[in-house]
């Protein structure tokens, strides 16, 4: 009786077996705070694995190695950025609306998610190298340029936006407009005060963003559809 108590006991006492997915979205995420916070170089698999309660030959089972790691991370980014923006179902709206949408879906996603710009930057000061390596990343991203496409598309078929506006171009302001806001925020707020990253202060911003840009690709005799549509 007592032998078979005490195995019951060790059965209780045998941590649960872990769901292996679970532990891979357990380790991006915290290695997402890691490398954004501490760079490629500065990250440290012995804090990404403490805090995940896993192993390094964990983590380098999942991932390959550290640079295996971040570009995972990177992927996981830019995956959820692109995912998000599928399920704005752009093409139910008219072009106005999609537009707008898109725009302030951006520059939200942007601000509160300051780990993927930093994620950005620190990939930029390494020249995107690890971006070149992943298939995935470009397939991403080509197919924010074609939603993007489909909406001017039909925009430009219904005359309400203005012929030769390049959806690669449109896509880079929208991105560097919504980008400075989180990327120099530091620096910008304290030259200039904080005012403009209160809460209404970001909303308002978030507004002149999409209405920026509508007024670029919006024929002139439309441009009461950005105040019509309450962008």
């Amino acid at each position: 009786m007592k032998r078979n108590a005490t195995v019951n006991e060790s059965k209780e006492a045998r941590p649960a077996k872990r769901d292996p997915e679970g532990v891979r979205r357990d380790i991006l995420s915290v290695a997402m705070e890691e490398f954004s916070q501490n760079g490629l170089s500065g990250a440290r698999i012995d804090e990404i694995a403490a805090r995940t309660r896993t192993s390094k030959r964990m983590i380098y089972y999942y991932f390959g190695d550290k640079e295996g790691l971040y570009q995972h991370v990177l992927e996981e980014a830019y995956g959820k950025v692109r995912g998000g923006e599928s399920n704005l179902e752009l093409d139910g709206l008219d072009p106005v609306a999609a537009l707008g949408k898109l725009c302030r879906f951006t520059f939200d996603h942007h601000r509160r998610n300051p780990a993927f710009i930093r994620m950005v930057m620190i990939e930029n000061i390494h020249h995107g190298r690890h971006m070149q390596l992943s298939r995935t990343i470009r397939a991403l991203n080509q197919q924010a340029i074609e939603a993007l496409e489909a909406v001017l598309t039909r925009g430009q078929d219904s005359g309400v936006f203005r012929l030769g506006v390049d959806p690669l171009e449109l896509h880079w302001q929208i991105s560097a407009l919504s980008f400075f806001n989180v990327s120099n925020a530091a620096t910008f707020s304290f030259i200039f005060g904080d005012g403009l990253f209160t809460a209404d202060g970001q909303d308002t911003l978030s507004r002149h963003v999409a209405d920026m840009v509508l007024r670029y690709v919006l024929q002139p005799e439309h441009m009461g559809a950005i105040a019509k549509d309450g962008q």
